[in-house]
């Protein structure tokens, strides 16, 4: 085949997918987390990071104010690895207008 008939084959482009993007609502975000705690109930950091995606779709700015933090203490508590106390948990879950809640097991 010559090569002014070949085709130019393009390859497709991946976009990376960010949940924050979808939690619009409350009720979307109080869902997200209910999942998390659902699924992983031990693991403290995906739930933090959780707590982040939500906290990213709300704002992160206006989630740090109200809850009393600074953005940048925000972000290293809810990112990837790590460790927020329990204070800085429930400072977070009201910024976020969420709450965390008991039930059997």
């Amino acid at each position: 085949m010559p090569v002014a008939a070949r085709k130019k084959i393009s390859r497709p482009k991946a976009t990376s997918y960010d949940v924050a993007e979808h939690l619009r609502t409350p009720k979307e975000m109080a869902a997200y987390l209910d999942a998390w705690l659902e699924e992983a109930p031990d693991d403290a950091s995906s739930i933090a990071q959780a707590l982040g995606d939500i906290a990213r779709a709300k704002g992160m700015s206006q989630v740090a104010k109200e809850a009393g933090l600074s953005r940048e203490s925000l972000y290293r508590a809810l990112s990837e690895g790590g460790n927020p106390s329990f204070a800085t948990v429930l400072k977070v879950a009201r910024a976020l207008g969420v709450r965390l809640h008991a039930q059997p097991a």
